[in-house]
């Protein structure tokens, strides 16, 4: 935000993030931003950075990260639609975690399951085996 932007458009990282849905408490987007998992406009910041419309966010969420454009600032916790008008997604980040969705899918069902459950008997030779090697 510039020094001229009025208070009530002046919020912390945290708060907003916390707004916008994307963690469900403050303290677990406090501790996003300081684990290095928020990257503002490029950048490590911190939790009181003030956030301004236009900035890019990039967010680790899991598995995800999304790269997000902030289009608007509130610091009140709404429903989800009302958040979600809060900011857009980039298309290349849409499709970057569309891609590796679907490389973790393919890496899952390349991994077959046992065609069964061990048997008693399968289960005494594995703790035999155990047993004799000390695992």
């Amino acid at each position: 935000m510039t020094a001229s932007a009025p208070d009530d458009q002046r919020i912390r990282l945290d708060k907003w993030l916390w707004a916008a849905r994307f963690y469900k408490t403050r303290s677990l987007a406090k501790e996003a931003i300081e684990g290095g998992k928020v990257h503002y406009n490029g950048q490590r910041c911190k939790p009181g950075r003030l956030v301004e419309t236009g900035a890019r966010l990039t967010l680790r969420l899991g598995w995800q990260e999304k790269i997000i454009i902030v289009d608007d600032i509130s610091d009140r916790r709404r429903g989800a639609p009302e958040a979600q008008t809060l900011y857009h997604e980039t298309e290349d980040s849409v499709k970057k975690r569309e891609e590796m969705a679907w490389q973790r899918k393919t890496m899952q069902a390349a991994q077959l399951p046992p065609a069964r459950r061990p048997s008693k008997k399968d289960r005494r030779d594995i703790q035999r085996f155990r047993e004799q090697n000390g695992i």
